[in-house]
């Protein structure tokens, strides 16, 4: 399986050639139309099992466009690089998306959001889930690292997933 920092920044072709795509009618509104075209659409990552389901529009190509997005996220959230934090420094993109306030500037929904947060997370994870000390790897203020996290409530609650396991108290908004 490529290492999670490559499937974060690899093209959409690259990393659909990677994956089992599916189409299916999807449950919900929509009436006639949506009962005779399978428009909903299923991606699996198959190295690594995780999957992204989009069928909230009666386009194929929108749906497939927005389960992609969901996969980039979910591989984001889920698969962990490994840092050495005696070493690390912030590559240059990443400097580049802090503001000159000191905050990651990145949409929710941007193409290089799935970089950023996983990264992120990324480290972390090598800081055992103490924010500070993440935050300081990555060049913030702790209070904007919470900022940060706080945006996304499935990166919030990764974050409160694993800090307990590390001895630390889950995060509250």
């Amino acid at each position: 399986m490529p290492h999670a920092a490559q499937l974060r920044t690899v093209s959409d072709e690259r990393l659909l050639a990677q994956c089992r795509v599916e189409a299916f009618r999807g449950p919900g509104p929509g009436g006639q139309k949506r009962n005779k075209t399978s428009s909903a659409i299923r991606i699996t990552h198959v190295a690594s099992g995780l999957c992204a389901i989009a069928g909230e529009s009666r386009s194929q190509h929108r749906n497939k466009a927005a389960a992609l997005w969901r996969l980039r996220h979910r591989l984001a959230v889920e698969l962990r690089e490994s840092i050495d934090v005696s070493t690390f420094v912030p590559p240059p993109w990443l400097r580049q998306a802090i503001s000159d306030q000191g905050r990651l500037d990145v949409p929710l929904h941007s193409e290089r959001y799935p970089q950023v947060m996983g990264l992120v997370l990324d480290v972390l994870s090598a800081s055992r889930w103490r924010l500070s000390t993440a935050a300081a790897l990555l060049g913030l203020s702790t209070a904007h690292l919470v900022r940060f996290i706080e945006k996304d409530r499935k990166v919030w609650a990764k974050v409160n997933q694993m800090r307990p396991g590390s001895g630390h108290k889950t995060l509250h908004s």
